[in-house]
């Protein structure tokens, strides 16, 4: 006869030895720490889910490469389209401070500031109203003023709405203290809020911002019509071997180094680093007489007349017609951040990363208020001729002209995108918010000569022109040698937050920045970054400044 046990018993046979095993993975060292959370730790983060004045789609436990805590990690809507997400430190690691992490070039994704949690920050960040994945580059905004208002401030404010609001739930109290931190369209969302959200932060660190949206993105798209045009003219990549492939980017190292040669010790160190490319009077007619091929034909390692004024063009930034001049130059020294943006060769297929990114579709779909068309199938297709009928028209890069811009065709895009409103008193007076700025010399992307001239535009607006009041909440600080938010062989690495928290919180303001840069782990050259307009001067032993071992910040002061 067989029998059959009780129910309860089949329960303890079976299912409690499952759930010490479950207990006993959910303790064990090699659990994840999501997984080793209590209960109460799991239930105050996914009730989140229940938030009744937000659209949240997910809340939940997750690990975090950067730390030995796991943190709350919340995802949400915000009308129409705009993605959000939240990395909340679990209340015991809360160090009272909330902080939106900036994007880059067109976004369209979730970034993620795994660091700054890692240091208590609940931060947050959005795809800015679109999905890369669906709608790369710029095509967002066809046809669709809803996604460039979203992408222009919209996202960013709103984001930092629903930030706050999961700040005040999840930690049942509002933040001490609200930043930004962002770099490039970063940088420009940090200016845009500034201008139009004061209140939104207590301090913004905005680096190399892409503020002048619509003028810098059409000198990237001239630049690269410099590059093109004419059949590869004024090309600076050449066949060098003659297998009709552009293989050889060598002219664009004999410029730079022409250009060091000329300029680098004119702050009285050679370390491969113009101090101050502004003042580089690096001449490319004069300059490279030496290099000029005997004929205007490509092929041997020299200059053409074409490669010489395409060289010259970008030194004096994008004209019109009437020569007009709509953005400033790139930098002398920036020249080798050129091989990779706009110099098309056979090791980039024919097609730059600025061809590819920020301003190879930027004239089809953000600049125009009316959008003149999709991009073409091959956007390094010199020779190819758009269709213009049907239901999407096409329009090619090679057709735009810098005179849309000063006609005032961008205006309208301009009003939505670009953060040039020099007016800061609502957030530096009113609100006493702080505000650092900083940019690398060499960045060939966005110029740091913008920046400069946008700074002294704000001071003359919001201070009288007074520096000295200016300083008192607003610092820009200009990296020598260093590129687009980083990298570049001047010093380019710092902790970009602490000295804006220390001077939010403790009153104790920037007089400058220690940076470093590294060779393969190692620390090569240190310097100091000082308040504009000062600069950083050598004053270390006597014979000394070109002894790469007395580059250290206390054998600099500034000036």
């Amino acid at each position: 006869m067989i029998k059959i046990a009780p129910a309860h018993n089949v329960f303890r046979q079976a299912i409690l030895p499952a759930l010490a095993l479950t207990a006993a993975f959910l303790l064990s060292p090699t659990a994840s720490l999501a997984q080793q959370a209590t209960a109460n730790q799991i239930q105050a983060c996914e009730s989140l889910r229940q938030l009744r004045n937000l659209t949240i789609t997910e809340a939940g436990m997750r690990d975090n490469d950067q730390s030995d805590s796991a943190y709350c990690y919340v995802r949400g809507i915000i009308s129409p389209a705009i993605h959000f997400h939240a990395q909340l430190p679990l209340p015991e690691n809360f160090n009272g401070r909330f902080l939106q992490w900036g994007d880059g070039g067109k976004d369209g994704d979730l970034d993620f500031a795994n660091h700054r949690v890692a240091d208590g920050y609940a931060v947050t960040n959005s795809n800015t109203g679109h999905d890369s994945g669906t709608e790369p580059g710029s095509a967002f905004g066809y046809n669709n003023r809803q996604a460039e208002i979203d992408f222009g401030y919209r996202a960013v404010h709103l984001t930092v709405m629903a930030g706050k609001t999961l700040v005040n739930n999840y930690y049942n109290r509002a933040p001490d203290y609200s930043y930004f931190e962002g770099c490039s369209t970063g940088g420009r969302q940090g200016l845009m809020e500034a201008q139009r959200y004061p209140n939104d932060f207590d301090g913004i660190v905005a680096g190399a911002p892409v503020n002048y949206y619509q003028a810098m993105n059409a000198a990237g798209t001239w630049n690269l019509q410099r590059m093109f045009k004419d059949n590869f003219a004024g090309n600076l990549a050449i066949d060098s071997n003659g297998d009709g492939q552009r293989d050889s980017v060598e002219l664009v190292r004999i410029l730079n180094d022409a250009v060091l040669q000329k300029c680098d010790a004119n702050d009285g160190i050679r370390d491969g680093v113009l101090n101050n490319p502004l003042s580089c009077d690096f001449d490319p007619r004069v300059d490279l007489a030496d290099h000029m091929c005997p004929s205007s034909g490509n092929g041997a390692v020299c200059f053409n007349d074409a490669q010489i004024q395409t060289i010259a063009d970008f030194y004096s930034g994008p004209y019109d017609s009437n020569g007009t001049v709509i953005y400033p130059g790139r930098t002398k020294g920036s020249e080798l951040d050129w091989i990779g943006l706009f110099v098309p060769s056979a090791s980039n297929g024919m097609a730059p990363s600025m061809l590819r990114g920020p301003a190879g579709d930027h004239v089809n779909y953000l600049f125009y208020e009316e959008d003149p068309g999709v991009t073409i199938p091959n956007l390094n297709d010199p020779n190819y001729t758009p269709r213009r009928d049907g239901m999407n028209p096409e329009f090619h890069w090679l057709d735009f002209s810098v005179d849309d811009f000063t006609s005032g065709q961008a205006e309208l895009m301009s009003s939505i995108m670009d953060a040039t409103d020099p007016d800061l008193s609502s957030f530096l007076e009113s609100r006493d918010g702080k505000l650092i700025i900083y940019h690398g010399m060499g960045d060939a992307l966005s110029v740091a000569t913008a920046t400069v001239n946008y700074f002294n535009d704000m001071v003359d607006t919001t201070f009288a022109g007074s520096f000295s009041d200016a300083n008192d909440s607003s610092r820009l600080f200009l990296a020598p040698g260093m590129g687009h938010c980083g990298g570049g062989p001047g010093p380019n690495n710092w902790d970009k937050l602490a000295p804006l928290v220390d001077w939010v919180e403790n009153g104790v303001a920037p007089e400058s920045l220690t940076a470093t840069h590294s060779t393969d782990g190692s620390v090569d050259n240190e310097r100091l970054l000082c308040t504009f307009p000062q600069q950083a001067r050598y004053t270390g032993p006597t014979g000394g400044e070109n002894d790469s071992d007395n580059w250290v910040a206390e054998n600099f002061s500034c000036q």
